[in-house]
């Protein structure tokens, strides 16, 4: 099936065409508009037909004269349309490594992203157009296992058989743990020869197997044991195994997020793919950014530049709101990689040689006489388990006869406060806590009520529940009640039982579920829709759960997550979502709310101290690596920018490292 947004045109003929440019660049000004309209609704094949004619018509090149009538952005794009594939590319790279410095992006994008016959190709119209050698001149423009890996992935060897050995899918997934992650150092020659050698079917079941063994992703790893334009290389060649699609729709986001926009990457891409697989990156880029590729280059760019950007794209998918095969199977595999066990881990462990009397101690010298020593308070609270802080609020109380928490809360101020004092608190008391404030006093912060009971298992509800009680003489539930409404109140309620299932998936009722969450007849009121998802969302097994959607995306081409937003609105779809995001990948879900609790102007401080308490010692090892997966800037990077002053110390403390 063809999945390009660009497509040969009906009626083609190349001699009519040269023609109509010709008259639209000749004379005083230009004809953008003609150019632009003709231009890309003509395929590279016959582009290259135009080009023959008009010089046959008119004795001149047709690229010069576009050269001479256009300019800016707008020239680079129309001129980089009337090149084939192969000279687009080879040009691309000859710009690369020309000059000072090496644009080693888009050697990377360029080498990690084409087939054998397209390096080949590639190879062949360098060599043409350059009367050089591609090899030789990236040879001399770069070095190390960066090098050594680009001229590997230059001879378009990689090994196009679709049958797969299963012995030596769990060899090379072996081969790749001992050369990294159990190894002192890193045999960098190892990572070669498997990622640049071995078929995309093969490598794709590698990295599942290498996922099962390590615990991790292959990319986590990566990030790991290799550095610099190396590890990007290999990053770039990973991503592209999985999904090109996926790759190049990261590619077009992070070109134009941001102030700026990355010109040459969005034309190079957006050319490059129009006759390949544009529908597929789009679909992936809707799914992936919620916003589709049409609506941010419409965002971003202007002009004549916009409009022919905007014809290559090939359509508006929010407008279409629709969801296609290649992003269903990103979903689907995504499902099937948070299925796979891995172990949790949090950043504050235990402290050996614990002394709750010493620490009581250092807690009142730093606290006692003039000025407080944050410094000393930060050192003991947060390099201590919530277990012997629990300890040390005992041996205070018994050594000095005061309340810790009360001495803590005249001392400290502000953020750092808050950060200490939340510390000081059990997980469900300080839970407890932030869902009391959440719905006491003028409205209700629904997002907060979300992002806990979305999140935490039976045991930590009912722990909640007890302590909620215990310091506000009033029941959760009660509270939950009087301050929500409809169906948002009854998902709250159902979730504050803590009686969600805690078994295996049972793949007979997966099936049964699915067609459940699946079935939108028209003739089921919009009651009968959330109290589906809710009879099932809020009440089965995470394994359970994952089956449901797994078999919800075989059976509708959709993901679950796609059709709440789609057919759901409000705190209503804020909650299912939340939950449909913990049970696919926690970590995940509480890295994308830490993320956006920093990014942009200001900090929402409440949302990045109550995480990082709640996560502290569970899994927040955890979701530092996804975050640095899914944002490609670590953790404590983003604190260390975001924050300041002794709050960012402490918060510093509880990352646990920089990834």
């Amino acid at each position: 099936v063809y999945r390009g947004s660009v497509k040969d045109f009906q009626g083609f003929d190349a001699n009519q065409d040269a023609e109509a440019l010709y008259n639209a660049m000749k004379g005083f000004g230009s004809d953008k508009e003609a150019i632009l309209d003709l231009i890309t609704s003509r395929s590279n094949r016959q582009r290259v037909e135009i080009c023959q004619a008009y010089k046959s018509l008119y004795g001149k090149d047709l690229i010069a004269d576009l050269k001479y009538e256009l300019t800016g952005k707008f020239e680079r794009l129309i001129v980089s349309l009337m090149r084939p594939p192969a000279y687009g590319d080879a040009k691309e790279i000859k710009d690369a490594i020309s000059g000072v410095g090496t644009d080693e992006k888009c050697l990377i994008e360029i080498l990690a992203s084409r087939t054998n016959q397209q390096i080949h190709d590639l190879v062949a119209a360098y060599k043409d157009a350059y009367e050089r050698d591609l090899e030789a001149d990236i040879v001399g423009d770069t070095s190390g296992h960066f090098k050594k890996m680009l001229v590997v992935l230059l001879q378009g060897a990689r090994e196009e058989d679709d049958v797969v050995s299963e012995d030596l899918v769990e060899q090379d997934a072996k081969d790749l743990l001992e050369a990294g992650e159990l190894k002192w150092g890193t045999d960098e020659a190892q990572f070669i020869y498997i990622l640049g050698r071995r078929s995309r079917q093969h490598l794709r079941l590698v990295f599942d197997e290498y996922l099962k063994i390590a615990g991790k992703p292959i990319e986590r790893s990566i990030r790991g044991e290799l550095s610099g334009d190396f590890e990007k290389l290999m990053l770039a060649v990973v991503k592209c195994i999985r999904s090109r699609a996926e790759y190049f729709a990261e590619r077009l986001y992070k070109a134009m997020k941001g102030l700026g926009t990355r010109d040459n990457t969005l034309i190079r891409i957006m050319v490059s793919r129009s006759e390949i697989d544009m529908l597929d990156i789009r679909e992936v880029f809707r799914t992936k950014y919620e916003k589709s590729l049409y609506n941010m280059i419409k965002e971003d760019t202007s002009g004549e530049y916009k409009k022919a950007l905007l014809k290559l794209c090939g359509g508006d998918d929010d407008a279409a709101g629709e969801f296609f095969p290649e992003a269903a199977q990103v979903a689907y595999r995504m499902w099937e990689l948070s299925a796979v066990k891995v172990e949790l881990r949090g950043t504050v462990q235990p402290a050996g040689d614990f002394n709750d009397d010493g620490d009581a101690q250092v807690l009142r010298k730093a606290m006692k006489g003039l000025g407080t020593d944050e410094g000393a308070i930060i050192e003991v609270v947060t390099k201590r388990s919530n277990a012997q802080r629990q300890q040390i609020l005992k041996a205070y109380k018994a050594h000095y006869g005061r309340d810790l928490m009360a001495d803590l809360k005249s001392e400290l101020s502000g953020s750092l406060a808050k950060l200490i004092l939340g510390l000081m608190l059990t997980p469900a008391q300080y839970d407890a806590k932030q869902l009391r404030k959440a719905v006491e006093g003028a409205g209700t912060d629904e997002s907060v009520l979300i992002e806990i009971m979305a999140t935490r298992n039976n045991q930590e509800i009912r722990a909640i529940n007890e302590a909620y009680q215990e310091a506000y003489h009033k029941s959760l539930e009660d509270d939950l009640s009087s301050d929500t409404s409809g169906h948002f109140k009854r998902i709250l309620v159902s979730l504050a039982l803590g009686n969600r299932d805690e078994g295996p998936e049972n793949l007979t009722q997966a099936h049964e579920d699915a067609k459940k969450l699946a079935d939108v007849s028209s003739n089921d009121s919009s009651d009968s829709l959330e109290t589906r998802f809710l009879s099932i969302l809020c009440t089965r097994s995470y394994p359970h759960l994952r089956r449901v959607f797994q078999e919800f995306i075989k059976m509708t081409n959709h993901d679950v997550e796609h059709a709440i937003k789609k057919r759901m609105s409000g705190d209503v779809r804020d909650a299912f979502v939340a939950i449909v995001r913990s049970v696919k990948n926690k970590p995940a879900f509480f890295a994308d709310k830490l993320y956006k609790s920093m990014k942009g102007a200001g900090t929402d401080e409440r949302t990045l101290t109550r995480i990082m308490i709640s996560r502290s010692e569970i899994d927040l090892f955890n979701i530092r690596g996804e975050f640095i997966d899914l944002f490609d800037k670590s953790l404590h990077h983003m604190i260390e920018k975001d924050t300041s002053g002794d709050y960012r110390k402490a918060l510093l403390v509880l990352c646990g490292g920089e990834d």
